[in-house]
């Protein structure tokens, strides 16, 4: 975890040399060593010795990621050397929608993705996709997605979940709120918020798929009435007076899995120390992120550029130190932010996170029956590459497969039950 002093920084003060370097010098001069004298001290540490894993099979490996912040460590990884470390070069493949990155990874036009963790369980069972045999390999961050409500709601008097509620099962309109894919992290987030509510999300209002750098764009005209997607884009929301964060998914569930290392079950038996050489990069990128918030500003304004995310430093900054504003007024600094690491905590590919999304699919009926709940997290979690790689690089590897956690209406996951935990929600959309 990040030291009070680390989440509450005096100041945010974007080194504004660096950016222009970063942004004259573009992404193909960072990755080939041409990198600002700021982050030298990282490169050098990417050079030092590493755990083999053995030749990797495969010595370059696209990853594909779409324009988010937590797309730092894979972007990291590959600015700072921490692949060549370990023989291989991780090259980002920027990708258009999440739809993009399935069909990529599936047809073999990128090997790996910094990818959402339902989108790989929804291939796994064949929902939102073609069926695929998956692997989850680590966990890239927690924390740091948002629900933003439009500035055409704010000015019908709604702010709130409960001010919502209201007014959409009084049914004045009809509501239309976006997520970024079906199986996404973002519809599970948005729609457990809703129905903490009493909103059905999928009865009460209207529900579209819109990928995530289209989102302002599509609220400025009209076309919904609020979202969830990753930053920055609900803070570009706010800087281009279009909505306001009416939560943040760490309000939904506080230090929640997010973004993951992702491929196909295929390719990992193919190429399997290619596999955990990439794992040992971004995992390595994820400690270095973490270990400052020197390091945090360093990233905002690598990963601000053109290339990658192309916004505004001063966008991404604030909400990866974990300072926020709502867009109306008020501002407080989160105690669960964005993190990348906390001594792997972040990073273990935990067999309840992986249930929980389960649970979720069959709660909205996206699969009609109960799987075997444990039988698939263990298949498509792959705790023992996890386990090889973090005890190689000496990162903590936590006992237990499963962690506990409250979420935003009370209830406590645990990952022991998942059937009755599925089950045991008023507002779901089962077949009766």
């Amino acid at each position: 975890m990040r030291t009070p002093q680390q989440a509450t920084p005096k100041t945010i003060a974007p080194a504004q040399p660096l950016r222009r370097t970063l942004i004259k010098s573009g992404a193909a001069a960072a990755m080939a060593g041409m990198l600002p004298a700021a982050l030298q001290p990282a490169a050098q540490a990417a050079s030092a010795p590493a755990p083999a894993f053995g030749k990797p099979e495969m010595e370059e490996v696209k990853i594909g990621f779409i324009p988010l912040t937590d797309c730092a460590p894979v972007v990291m990884a590959a600015v700072l050397g921490f692949d060549k470390k370990y023989g291989v070069k991780i090259v980002p493949s920027k990708q258009a929608s999440w739809a993009a990155v399935r069909d990529n990874l599936l047809t073999g036009g990128i090997q790996m993705a910094d990818v959402l963790y339902g989108l790989i369980y929804g291939v796994q069972l064949g929902i939102g996709g073609p069926k695929r045999d998956m692997a989850m390999l680590m966990t890239i961050n927690r924390n740091g997605q948002g629900i933003t409500l439009s500035d055409k709601v704010a000015k019908e008097g709604i702010t709130t979940g409960p001010e919502l509620a209201k007014a959409v099962l009084a049914k004045k309109r009809t509501y239309t709120f976006a997520q970024t894919f079906p199986t996404s992290t973002h519809a599970m987030w948005l729609y457990y918020w809703l129905a903490t509510y009493g909103i059905n999300p999928l009865r009460d209002a209207k529900e579209i798929t819109v990928p995530p750098p289209q989102m302002v764009a599509n609220m400025r005209v009209g076309a919904m009435d609020g979202c969830c997607v990753g930053e920055p884009w609900n803070a570009v929301a706010i800087a281009q007076k279009v909505g306001f964060t009416a939560a943040t998914s760490q309000e939904v569930w506080p230090d929640h899995p997010e973004k993951v290392l992702g491929t196909t079950a295929e390719f990992v038996q193919k190429y399997p120390n290619t596999t955990k050489a990439v794992m040992a990069a971004v995992l390595d990128a994820c400690r270095w992120i973490d270990a400052s918030d020197a390091n945090r500003t360093k990233m905002a304004e690598t990963i601000a550029a053109p290339g990658y995310v192309n916004t505004q430093v001063e966008t991404i900054l604030p909400r990866i130190l974990g300072r926020y504003t709502n867009g109306l007024g008020k501002s407080w600094d989160d105690k669960h932010p964005m993190t990348f690491y906390e001594d792997g905590q972040v990073n273990y590919p935990w067999l309840s996170d992986g249930m929980w999304f389960l649970t979720q699919f069959r709660r909205w009926g996206l699969i009609k029956t109960d799987p075997d709940y444990l039988a698939v997290a263990k298949a498509v979690n792959r705790v023992d590459l996890y386990s090889e790689v973090a005890t190689a690089l000496k990162v903590p590897v936590p006992k237990s497969l499963l962690r506990s956690s409250k979420l935003i209406d009370g209830t406590v996951w645990d990952g022991k039950d998942p059937k009755a935990y599925a089950h045991g929600f008023k507002i779901n959309d089962m077949a009766t």
